[in-house]
């Protein structure tokens, strides 16, 4: 074609344009290479994998590539199956871009003896490299995803390490005064005469089980001193919780208990009675000394009446006078009277006198295990001035087991202390 005022410019035979743009996007892809060595490694090596697998046979398939690389035919250049791959090099007298006089022909570029390319199926071909290099691409991902996520960690740990033992290094500040703890006191109990199994055990004259019902013989001490069992009278002769001493007479002064019986299997000397729950008890306490290998027991004396009082302290008192108060209580003011006391001896065929039960085996084991039968020693050496009387091992008061037992765990000494009330070591008048 000549163009007006110009040269006739030959126009390039289609292969030999097909061949410059050829060489053109070869140009292109090796510029692409250099940007991303990595994806050009992979798609090399799939490439490599995929002409394998051509060679061996292997049909392809139509899977459709997660992303598409364009690819041009390639021209194989040479002769023989050791010719080179690698796209020839334009002379630069070609100068196509440029307008030479004479541009290359097919002919230059590929001989006639070329080998043909062994990529007959270049589409199918190239579906292979893309998918294969996109798996790559993806587990590359991957593998740096993960990669970096264990550095993070490490990471982490690293200066959680760091921060402990910086944390650890540093002393933690003095303290000048631990902290009291704010420690309020509990509120009392409810009043033990609110309690229907305790009010219940009162009606029915069941003292045990009432002091059961209150939660045992210290919650029942407890409640009493501190007011918060106003239905209990400490001045009730009829309980086992009465207090008899030189202030406080036995009520009414003449008091008599209603059901007195022997106790079964105790030697009684005078013929004394106590109180049925108060025999009973000592019953079970001499069976018990027995077989504990401690000997026998027997009853020196038991209930004594207001008359046989008023007879047995003025013997006392025609003997010693004023004195005879350390002794021996007035009519009245005895715990006798109440038919829960009793003088036991100690027998071995014959039975000794008062005096001599302290220094037995029997003494010792009454001082040790009356408590757990309900028995009390009343009156102990160095509680004179709280009782007023002298100290007497073989008088014993039964208050029950639940009684016995806070009274021997609390360590008291004197029925006094024991209700918190105030001390009797002689009479008013």
């Amino acid at each position: 074609m000549t163009e007006p005022g110009g040269l006739a410019t030959p126009r390039a035979a289609p292969e030999t344009r097909r061949a410059a743009r050829a060489m053109r996007e070869e140009a292109e892809r090796r510029a692409r290479e250099a940007a991303g060595a990595r994806t050009e490694e992979a798609v090399r090596r799939a490439s490599y994998d995929a002409e394998g697998a051509t060679a061996e046979g292997i049909p392809a398939t139509d899977t459709v590539p997660l992303f598409t690389v364009d690819t041009a035919p390639v021209l194989t250049i040479g002769t023989g199956p050791s010719a080179s791959t690698s796209p020839p090099s334009v002379p630069a007298a070609t100068g196509i871009a440029h307008g030479a006089a004479e541009p290359p022909t097919l002919g230059d570029l590929v001989t006639e003896d070329a080998t043909p390319a062994r990529h007959v199926r270049p589409r199918r071909l190239a579906r292979r490299i893309a998918l294969v290099a996109g798996l790559a691409t993806g587990a590359a991902l991957l593998l740096g995803s993960s990669a970096a996520v264990t550095a993070m960690i490490a990471d982490t740990q690293l200066n959680d390490g760091s921060t402990s033992a910086a944390a650890l290094s540093v002393a933690p500040p003095p303290i000048d005064q631990l902290p009291v703890p704010d420690v309020q006191e509990s509120p009392p109990a409810a009043d033990l005469c609110t309690l229907s199994s305790f009010t219940n055990a009162l009606q029915a004259g069941d003292d045990e089980a009432a002091v059961v019902a209150a939660g045992g013989g210290e919650a029942f001490r407890a409640a009493v001193v501190e007011g918060r069992a106003p239905c209990v009278n400490l001045g009730d002769s009829s309980r086992i919780w009465t207090v008899l001493d030189k202030h406080r007479p036995a009520n009414p002064v003449d008091y008599r208990p209603s059901s007195l019986v022997l106790p079964s299997g105790v030697r009684n000397i005078e013929g004394g009675a106590l109180r049925a729950d108060a025999a009973a008890a000592l019953s079970a306490m001499v069976t018990a000394a027995r077989d504990a290998g401690a000997g026998e027991l027997a009853l020196e004396s038991g209930f004594r009446s207001y008359q046989t009082q008023q007879e047995t302290y003025g013997r006392h008192f025609a003997e010693r006078g004023a004195r005879a108060d350390l002794v021996s209580a007035r009519p009245g003011y005895s715990e006798h009277q109440l038919g829960l006391s009793a003088d036991v001896v100690a027998c071995a065929g014959a039975c000794t006198g008062l005096d001599e039960l302290a220094a037995s085996p029997q003494g010792q084991w009454v001082a040790d295990h009356a408590w757990e039968h309900g028995w009390i020693v009343r009156y102990v050496e160095g509680a004179t001035d709280v009782t007023g009387y002298t100290p007497e091992p073989w008088h014993l008061r039964y208050v029950g087991p639940e009684l016995a037992k806070a009274y021997h765990d609390g360590g008291w000494t004197s029925l006094e202390e024991f209700f918190g009330l105030e001390a009797a070591p002689g009479y008013l008048n």
